[in-house]
């Protein structure tokens, strides 16, 4: 059975979980289902003990077919229910993108109805080969009526995700899989609601801001860490969610530095660094002392196994272009 938090570390993976939890103890229209999450835990272990605690009739297994999770999904929500729907990969909702895109974003305005609460689980990145490890929040972030979130610490895993729940538009939610297995604090005894687009400010620094989300954020605090050796501040801004965007964080620490680099895991074209540069170019053009640099992956095919630091942007990478702009 699933317990509640006794220790403030926890891993990502169990973060996720409690929300899961908490909310289907506090909201009885709450379900959770996908593909191998009930009895076996889900393929990540996000899942365990949810389908002991609550019945297979609030937790349970679906056939392999992603357009039918996401599908019956809106159906739920638009009948009172608030499904959290878990798609085993990312790189999967190319098989149900009709679901997502377009009906998924587009029905609660089309349809006039107040609330659509659905909130699609997308496990991304983690090194497991093509399809299965792509991160592809660019393509979602261009659905209309959807919200991306895409947390980086336990903190933000649970806090984001209890909000998701709890709102009535559908979310797009992106948990990168190397972070599953990571500790942070996550108090015990508090309730967690993180607003979105609010970003956080992971590190503060006066010489060049590094933009970044998801595990990225991880290996920009790496590259500032290193980069303070040689006198170089860098100040690093976790957005934790795309939609909406905090675009006030972003320029306020612009206009502080004068130079920015946007670091995210997605491949380069096509992705979110051009978008957010195009904003920051746009709106906070008058602060910027140097170009917008973007570290982001290759545009390749993604190889199975080790993660590939030559097709993933890694600390390195981040480094020698907040260097480029001194």
């Amino acid at each position: 059975m699933t317990t509640e938090v006794k220790r403030k570390d926890i891993t990502y993976r169990w973060a996720i979980n409690h929300a899961v939890a908490e909310e289907m103890r506090r909201d009885p229209k709450v379900i959770f289902y996908g593909e191998d999450v009930g009895k076996h835990g889900g393929n990540f272990g996000v899942s365990r003990g949810l389908f002991d605690e609550f019945g297979e009739d609030r937790v349970f297994d679906t056939p392999i077919s992603e357009t039918g999770i996401v599908g019956t999904a809106i159906g739920a929500a638009m009948t009172g229910l608030r499904p959290v729907v878990e798609i085993m990969f990312a790189g999967f909702i190319g098989t149900c993108f009709d679901q997502i895109y377009y009906k998924l974003s587009d029905w609660k305005e089309w349809s006039g109805i107040k609330s659509l609460p659905v909130v699609v689980r997308l496990p991304m990145g983690g090194g497991a080969g093509h399809e299965h490890s792509h991160c592809p929040e660019a393509l979602l972030i261009h659905a209309p009526g959807l919200k991306v979130v895409c947390p980086s610490t336990p903190y933000e895993a649970k806090g984001l995700l209890k909000t998701a729940i709890r709102g009535d538009d559908p979310v797009a939610y992106f948990e990168h899989i190397n972070l599953y297995a990571t500790k942070g604090p996550v108090p015990p005894d508090e309730e967690i609601l993180i607003p979105f687009g609010q970003a956080s400010i992971k590190r503060e620094g006066k010489d060049v801001t590094i933009i970044s989300y998801s595990s990225m954020v991880f290996k920009a605090l790496a590259a500032a860490t290193k980069l303070a050796e040689e006198g170089i501040e860098a100040e690093v801004i976790d957005l934790r969610t795309l939609v909406p965007l905090d675009e006030e964080a972003i320029l306020k620490s612009v206009e502080k530095t004068g130079k920015v680099v946007i670091a995210h895991e997605s491949m380069e074209r096509g992705g979110p660094g051009g978008w957010l540069a195009s904003i920051i170019a746009d709106k906070g053009f008058d602060y910027l002392d140097a170009p917008i640099k973007v570290v982001a992956g290759q545009n390749v095919t993604l190889p199975g196994g080790p993660i590939d630091p030559i097709s993933t942007p890694q600390a390195p990478n981040i480094i020698e272009a907040v260097k480029s702009l001194f």
